[in-house]
């Protein structure tokens, strides 16, 4: 009786995880072209994804919300444990400005579809210099700093382009030079760049010699003749997160996994000395799980783990102080945790509190 009971337990808890996990593991489901030139022809992204259903999966249609969007996917059936795709061709032709299309994606597992998005910014040559409102000397851009978004933790650079004008009567070329950290990169194309014309800076991060996790924020000064501004100073900001391989079902179903018992809280009233609070996480996976980083978004907050390796089943709490720093009335704050978890590698916890 006691070995029925534990084989039902264990039945029962295999089913529970199985649930948790989706049959179709994208790596993304949304995907941003970012800068798209309408002169360069249609732009094309691949979303990869995982079968993790444990029985073949076939792609029945794709289909688009635009016609603006030509859609592709693998044709033959995706074995279990195997990688699939679902392709987007965007065309920008005479579609200037920002675009945000979606792809609905029906499978022979069930009825349900699966929503994939495509955005991305149009740039056109028609474009007026109106468009580019920040200047540097005679350089005009869209913004005064360089964000890069979402940069994983590999050893590689992750690369985004920006577009700049040369708002000026004279040409004015690139060096060549720039001061940065090691871990950033700067190119500019053209090399010089005609009054009137476009180019593109090409900023490139390399996140596992960066060696951090949130939201950074670092500066980069690029030389060129431009008799305004020769050095041209901009910020550059990147969130750095580590990637991580798709996971078929058996590999996913003995990964860590972090289980925060809540994910937004209420301070209440807190003086300017501060308040603290702990919240309790637990490792409900099969190995151990590694808390990688705590990170708040104000400095007026200090967050950290208390433990940051946990064995299976095993808890453990993070604490969060506040500390006002002179502000007062309605806060609205957040704290992020990084760990290894592969299914939420990136916790986020919201929370709110009355500074008097």
């Amino acid at each position: 009786m006691k070995k029925l009971f534990f084989l039902m337990f264990f039945v029962v808890v295999g089913r529970l995880e199985a649930q948790q996990l989706k049959p179709m593991q994208f790596r993304e489901e949304i995907f941003d072209f970012g800068m798209v030139a309408e002169e360069g022809g249609p732009v094309d992204h691949e979303f990869v994804f995982t079968n993790a259903s444990g029985r073949p999966v076939k792609i029945l249609n794709v289909q688009a919300s635009c016609g603006c969007t030509t859609p592709g996917w693998s044709k033959d059936p995706v074995p279990s444990g195997k990688t699939g795709f679902i392709k987007a061709s965007y065309n920008p032709k005479g579609r200037p400005g920002y675009f945000n299309k979606t792809l609905t994606v029906t499978t022979d597992l069930d009825a349900t579809p699966i929503v994939l998005q495509i955005k991305g910014q149009v740039s056109s040559q028609a474009q007026s210099a109106a468009e580019f409102p920040i200047a540097n000397g005679n350089w005009k851009l869209k913004t005064g700093s360089f964000n890069l978004g979402k940069v994983y933790r590999k050893d590689e650079f992750t690369s985004r382009d920006f577009q700049v004008i040369n708002a000026g009567t004279k040409a004015i070329t690139f060096t060549g030079k720039y001061v940065g950290p090691t871990y950033i990169k700067v190119d500019v194309t053209p090399k010089v760049l005609a009054p009137g014309a476009k180019g593109n800076v090409k900023v490139s991060y390399n996140g596992k010699l960066k060696d951090s996790y949130g939201f950074q924020s670092d500066n980069v000064e690029i030389t060129t003749d431009d008799e305004q501004q020769p050095v041209k100073s901009f910020s550059v900001y990147a969130t750095l997160e580590d990637y991580f391989e798709p996971l078929g079902p058996q590999e996913l179903s003995k990964a860590p996994q972090m289980k925060l018992n809540t994910t937004s809280f209420e301070y209440g009233r807190v003086t300017q000395a501060g308040a603290t609070r702990e919240l309790l996480f637990t490792n409900t996976g099969k190995k151990d799980l590694q808390v990688k980083a705590v990170q708040g978004n104000c400095t007026c907050i200090t967050a950290q783990a208390n433990k940051t390796t946990l064995k299976p089943g095993e808890s453990s709490s993070i604490r969060i102080t506040l500390q006002p720093q002179d502000r007062s009335g309605t806060l609205q704050k957040a704290v992020t945790v990084y760990s290894n978890d592969p299914q939420n590698p990136v916790q986020r916890i919201t929370f709110s509190a009355y500074a008097d």
